[in-house]
């Protein structure tokens, strides 16, 4: 239980965190009103934190949040191709209304050129993990093609997601990327459908 405790609060802090900073930015938003947003107290904060900067590697962490909360939407009547577009649409949707713009580009560039963790890559994530098991689902299903390894369908997938925000961080947002991912990504799974 206390696990689960842990993970809450953390959970709280990052929330609010990512909120404040699309409300009113990164560099207006301080550890006091994160901690009141959030509910917590700045003792809390700072048992997961070592200061604000910390958070800007926790955006995996809210994608994640938002994975978990969108699961049970998905109804088993759904072919593992529609689960993947849904999954995508509503995350897009999120990132782009949600999360500065500024922010996504400066955790991408982060992820580039650190020595450390590179929790965008971490397979232990929902992230992950739930792609594993919708792409050997469609597998097991005969929606997709059998001749590539479930996991390599996921990194690929991954990797297509990554490359649509990228792009979309390097053309400053300046078209839907929602609308852009939902052209490019059925194109894109079309290589692997049966």
């Amino acid at each position: 239980m206390a696990k689960k405790n842990s993970r809450n609060t953390r959970s709280k802090i990052v929330s609010a965190a990512w909120k404040l900073f699309y409300e009113q930015g990164y560099e207006d938003t301080t550890i006091e009103e994160i901690v009141e947003r959030s509910g917590t107290s700045k003792g809390s904060f700072y048992h997961y934190f070592p200061g604000k900067d910390a958070l800007l590697g926790t955006l995996s962490t809210l994608f994640d949040e938002k994975y978990e909360e969108l699961m049970p939407k998905l109804s088993p009547d759904m072919s593992c191709y529609d689960k993947l577009i849904y999954l995508n649409q509503e995350l897009f949707f999120m990132v782009e209304n949600t999360v500065p713009l500024d922010l996504l580009a400066g955790m991408y560039s982060s992820q580039l050129v650190t020595k450390g963790e590179k929790h965008l890559m971490d397979y232990n994530r929902v992230y992950y993990k739930l792609l594993r098991s919708i792409t050997a689902e469609a597998q097991e299903k005969g929606e997709f093609r059998a001749d590539v390894p479930a996991n390599e369908i996921m990194r690929a997938y991954a990797l297509c997601e990554r490359a649509l925000l990228y792009d979309w961080c390097l053309c400053d947002g300046n078209y839907s990327l929602t609308r852009y991912s939902a052209q490019i990504l059925p194109l894109f799974l079309g290589g692997f459908l049966k």
